[in-house]
């Protein structure tokens, strides 16, 4: 399955909804760090985050689908969405390695400011052995707070740095549940499906 992808990157985050920033970010690592395929996965239960005016997984995952389907590079898996209690990203990245075998280094792609809070991650020494992380800026974002990290779990860390969108899915929800325009925020394809679907309204 991965002997032709060599450098693999996972994307994970609620996707509720997906939007560029997200695809920003995926590209922009997958430029950056030379990876053969970047893998969305939309988090099933995630134990560090509540999910909030939540749409059905399945509304997630097909938002997710349209989203990456346009990029030859982008792919999505429901790992997390068909596995059963909460999500964790230690147990994610061991179902890759086991998928794509030990001739695939693993990326996983993150925001900076998650990256702060990887203490408290399951098996977070282990996870930063099996995969090298990637942090990107979010605007507003100070890089010299990853300085901060215990001694040695820097070099496990990449940061990159990305163009300054200011999108978020918490205003995304915000806007369609007061009736404003979300357009240009996030891809064609998701804007209507999330108008048909009725979601967060």
């Amino acid at each position: 399955m991965g002997e032709s992808v060599k450098r693999l990157g996972i994307m994970g985050g609620t996707f509720n909804p997906i939007h560029y920033g997200h695809l920003v970010t995926a590209e922009s690592a997958r430029s950056k760090f030379g990876l053969d395929q970047v893998i969305f996965v939309p988090s099933g239960h995630p134990p560090h985050k509540r999910l909030r005016d939540n749409s059905d997984a399945e509304h997630r995952a097909m938002m997710t689908l349209l989203a990456t389907i346009t990029n030859p590079a982008f792919t999505m898996s429901r790992v997390e969405l068909d596995r059963e209690g909460y999500s964790y990203s230690y147990d994610t990245v061991n179902y890759f390695r086991e998928q794509y075998g030990d001739g695939t280094e693993i990326f996983f792609i993150t925001g900076a400011d998650a990256i702060l809070e990887i203490f408290t991650w399951k098996n977070a020494a282990e996870l930063l052995r099996i995969c090298t992380f990637i942090a990107a800026t979010r605007p507003g974002f100070d890089l010299g707070d990853v300085h901060k990290l215990p001694e040695g779990w820097q070099d496990r860390i990449q940061l990159m740095r990305i163009p300054a969108l200011s999108i978020s899915s918490t205003d995304i929800r915000r806007r369609v549940h007061g009736g404003d325009t979300i357009k240009y925020l996030l891809p064609e394809a998701v804007e209507n499906y999330i108008l048909k679907q009725g979601l967060y309204l």
